[in-house]
C-alpha cells in the first residue's frame, strides 16, 4: 500500500489532467463527444421504464416496510432509476477497469509512468460521469420523493464505491493484460451479474436463507445503499450484518489488489 501511495506522490495534477483527457479520448471522433456518456444510460433507463412501467404493470409499485404503521409505496421506475445509477459506474469500472492497462500500454512500454496511477485516473474519469448522472437523478428524486438529511450518506457510499472498484482493478487489470481469456470472461458474465444483483428488485424483501446469501454480493451493498439514502431514509448502519459482510469483503479485495498488483506490475512491460 505504501508503494502505491508513493507512486501517486507528485502526480496529483497529472492524474486530474489525464482523467479529463481520458474522458475526451473515449468519445473522440463522435459528433456529440462526451454527451454519449449520457445518451447510453438515458436509452437504457428509457428501455427499462417502457418495459416495467408500461409493459409489466404489476411491478409498477413496491410497498416498502420502513417500520411504521403503513408501508411506503415507491413507483417502480423511481425504485429502478435510483438502483441503476450506481450500476452504470460499477459496470464500467469492472469491464473497462480490466482493459485499462491494455488500452494504455504506451504509458507502460514507452513512457516511465507509475502503473497504478493509470488505473486511478481512468477510474476517476468514470467517477466524473457518475457524479453528473447522480445530480440528474437527485433532481428527479427531490421532485418525486423529496429531499432528506439521509441523502448526505451519498458522500459516504460514493467514495467507498470508487475505492472498492479501484482496488478490484488492481487485480483484474494486470490479470487481463496477461490473459485475453480473463478479459473475455469478465465481459461475458456482466449480464449475469446484473440480474443476480438487486438492481431490478428489492433484495431486502427475500426470505431466508436467500436474503442472507444476497448480502454477500458487494454490488447489492451499493445499490441498497443508494436506495437507503435517496428513497428509504435509512442510516447506513441499519443492516449491521450487511455492513459487516461488506467490510470483510472490502478488506479482502483491497489486500488481494495490492498483492496481485505488486506481484505482476514488473512483468507488465514485457507482456504488453
Amino acid at each position: 500500500m505504501f508503494s502505491i501511495l508513493k507512486e501517486h506522490k507528485g502526480f496529483g495534477k497529472q492524474i486530474l489532467l489525464l482523467a479529463k483527457d481520458e474522458l475526451i479520448k473515449t468519445y473522440k471522433g463522435a459528433v456529440i463527444g462526451p454527451l454519449w456518456a449520457f445518451v447510453k444510460p438515458a436509452f437504457t433507463v428509457f428501455v427499462y421504464w417502457f418495459a416495467f412501467s408500461c409493459g409489466i404493470k404489476q411491478l409498477r409499485d413496491l410497498n416498502i416496510n420502513l417500520g411504521g404503521p403503513q408501508p411506503f409505496t415507491i413507483d417502480f421506475f423511481t425504485f429502478m432509476f435510483v438502483g441503476i445509477i450506481p450500476w452504470f459506474f460499477i459496470q464500467d469500472s469492472i469491464t473497462q477497469g480490466a482493459k485499462t492497462l491494455s488500452i494504455n500500454r504506451q504509458f507502460i512500454t514507452k513512457v516511465k509512468f507509475p502503473v497504478s496511477t493509470i488505473l486511478t485516473y481512468t477510474s476517476l474519469s468514470r467517477l466524473f460521469v457518475h457524479i453528473m448522472l447522480v445530480i440528474v437523478m437527485y433532481i428527479y428524486v427531490c421532485i418525486t420523493v423529496g429531499p432528506s438529511i439521509y441523502n448526505l450518506q451519498f458522500f459516504l457510499y460514493c467514495p467507498i464505491m470508487y475505492i472498492f472498484f479501484l482496488a478490484l482493478s488492481w487485480s483484474t487489470a494486470p490479470m487481463s493484460a496477461f490473459s485475453k481469456d480473463f478479459e473475455s470472461l469478465i465481459v461475458s458474465i456482466m449480464s449475469g451479474i446484473f440480474w443476480l444483483s438487486g438492481i431490478m428488485y428489492d433484495t431486502y424483501g427475500f426470505e431466508e436463507p436467500l436474503k442472507t446469501v444476497m448480502l454477500f454480493n458487494p454490488i447489492n451493498f451499493f445499490v441498497n445503499g443508494y436506495r437507503n439514502c435517496f428513497l428509504y431514509n435509512r442510516a447506513f448502519f441499519t443492516y449491521k450484518t450487511e455492513l459487516a459482510i461488506f467490510l470483510a469483503e472490502f478488506i479482502v479485495i483491497f489486500a488481494l489488489g495490492i498483492f496481485n498488483y505488486n506481484r505482476l506490475r514488473k512483468k507488465l512491460p514485457d507482456v504488453l
